[in-house]
């Protein structure tokens, strides 16, 4: 079924962010900024006293959302993101979208997506836009 302009995207349910895993990823990622992984830097800087969630992971529960919707993350062409808040460990998060526009090319269709994070009870805090390519339909 062809996409449509205002279609909702299944939503993506992030039960609990790990503070653990924002402890590993620092290691990965090689993040020295301790407010991924200390909890007395949190509250020195008066951010309250759960750590801080990495960028990158929270743009890849929205990645991760539009890629299942899509039919694998391989399809996403392009993305673009402005954060507008912090996640903390222990936060429920939903990853969300709406088509905003399609377009027949070449090898099939370009679908552009507004996409969201959400805190759940509470804010949005991060928004951007994602486009993805479908085969013909």
């Amino acid at each position: 079924m062809k996409p449509t302009v205002g279609q909702t995207l299944p939503t993506r349910t992030i039960e609990s962010v790990n503070a653990e895993k924002m402890k590993l990823l620092s290691a990965l990622m090689r993040d020295p900024n301790p407010i991924h992984f200390d909890v007395a830097s949190v509250e020195a800087l008066g951010m309250g006293s759960r750590t801080v969630n990495q960028g990158p992971s929270n743009m890849a529960y929205v990645l991760s959302m539009l890629g299942e919707w899509a039919g694998g993350t391989d399809r996403i062409t392009h993305y673009r993101f402005r954060f507008l808040g912090n996640v903390f460990a222990g936060d429920r998060l939903e990853a969300s979208g709406t088509v905003t526009s399609v377009e027949d090319v070449d090898d099939g269709l370009a679908v552009q997506c507004a996409l969201s994070l959400t805190v759940v009870g509470g804010h949005e805090v991060l928004t951007g836009t994602g486009t993805v390519r479908l085969g013909k339909v």
